[in-house]
């Protein structure tokens, strides 16, 4: 039997799945079947982005990846397939915001306690990122409204190592920073730190003593300090500042898209938050959600909060202007593909 369009795409499951509660009731509610398809269409992009992440956690978390090899060519695409489809989130918000209030009433009180905070994908896809549950906003409601199977599921997640924790991996084993340990690498990044230092105006002196903590704080110090938080090592933190500073040189490009790509991915992530955010508020004011939370209250608090790759981000505070870079050394600038061998 040939395969068909219609049969392929099991149309018969997918366009039959929209049972509105309104039209259960016998009652008018237009735009609910809106509601549900916008709903169901998220739910069916996170299982997509699920699959994307999963492959990239399965390739990162190998014992080694060459930098150099279509390996992280695929992590880098598959990242930036991630933050395109989390675009395509954002703007399904201009289609659920053409309901305006009185239409959402229409049918809002027949969802209760349903609620978009049950879709356990999206938390399930936030752990399986790097966002730890000790970091979340609002804990105590964060698994309240969930079923069992379904926090066992992200629990499971957040058990496993989290794409933010592979690759500090990555970049502690990055070949080509220079090393902290070595005469080398200590004297690079003390004359980068003297660079830095004279980049500051008088306002930004405070800037010194972070970078002191971030770069040249090692780990087994932060642990008795009041740095417990970072989710970075001092190691990853050094090969990610130096990817940034050189990305021009051939072989650290890629490795430069992948942590723009993670950076990328958590702006989408924050746009769609406050997307979702700012609809919440245009359609039910201060009213409580559906799902017990506070609605806009609940949901800007854990927007300003869930930032996954801050620590990525903040590290852009530390570059200074190329021609004030240190001059790398024969050796390291063939290594890096500019010099013929």
């Amino acid at each position: 039997m040939e395969l068909h369009y219609h049969d392929y795409l099991q149309l018969d499951k997918i366009l039959n799945a929209q049972s509105p509660e309104s039209t259960k009731k016998g009652l008018e509610a237009h735009d609910e079947m809106l509601f549900i398809i916008i709903h169901q269409a998220y739910e069916l992009w996170f299982k997509q982005l699920h699959h994307e992440v999963d492959s990239i956690l399965n390739i990162l978390e190998k014992p080694a990846l060459n930098d150099n090899s279509p390996q992280l060519q695929t992590v880098v695409h598959r990242l930036n397939r991630v933050a395109t489809i989390l675009r395509v989130l954002v703007h399904q918000v201009d289609i659920l915001e053409t309901m305006t209030p009185m239409d959402f009433l229409d049918f809002r009180d027949m969802l209760r306690p349903a609620s978009g905070f049950q879709s356990w994908q999206f938390k399930q896809l936030e752990a399986k990122l790097g966002l730890k549950f000790e970091h979340r906003h609002g804990q105590e409601h964060y698994i309240s409204q969930l079923r069992q199977e379904h926090i066992d599921v992200i629990k499971k997640a957040e058990s496993n190592k989290s794409l933010l924790e592979l690759v500090n991996a990555w970049l502690e084993r990055m070949p080509l920073a220079p090393s902290f340990a070595s005469d080398q690498g200590t004297s690079f990044w003390t004359d980068y730190r003297n660079r830095y230092q004279s980049s500051l105006a008088e306002a930004e002196k405070d800037h010194l003593a972070l970078i002191d903590a971030i770069f040249f704080v090692e780990d087994e110090q932060r642990k008795v300090s009041s740095d417990k938080a970072r989710s970075l090592s001092a190691k990853a933190c050094r090969a990610a500042l130096f990817i940034m500073l050189y990305r021009g040189y051939p072989l650290l490009q890629l490795p430069f898209q992948l942590l723009n790509a993670l950076l990328e991915i958590d702006e989408q992530l924050s746009s769609w938050r406050y997307r979702h955010m700012n609809m919440v508020h245009r359609m039910i004011g201060t009213r409580i959600g559906t799902g017990g939370s506070s609605g806009k209250d609940y949901l800007k608090a854990a927007a300003d909060k869930h930032y996954i790759f801050k620590e990525i981000a903040q590290l852009n505070s530390f570059l200074i202007e190329r021609r004030k870079l240190p001059t790398l050394s024969l050796e390291l600038e063939k290594r890096l593909g500019f010099v013929a061998s």
